[in-house]
């Protein structure tokens, strides 16, 4: 499975919550404070970050059979 994930810098108030709840640690913060992709090949597509984004600015799009 491919997994691509898309995020929304302009609705991202830099909560970490979606860094927190990964667990592969596909997620941090760059230097503005707001979520970045620092790992997308340890993605498993869990959508953890997805769901616990309280501003929306995050979306797993999972590509199956890509």
């Amino acid at each position: 499975m491919n997994t691509e994930i898309l995020l929304k810098s302009e609705r991202c108030k830099g909560c970490g919550i979606c860094v927190s709840f990964c667990p592969k640690k596909v997620l941090g913060l760059d230097t503005l404070g707001h979520c970045s992709v620092i790992n997308e090949q340890a993605c498993i597509a869990c959508g953890q970050c997805e769901l616990r984004c309280p501003d929306y600015a995050i979306f797993v799009d999972k590509k199956v059979g890509a």
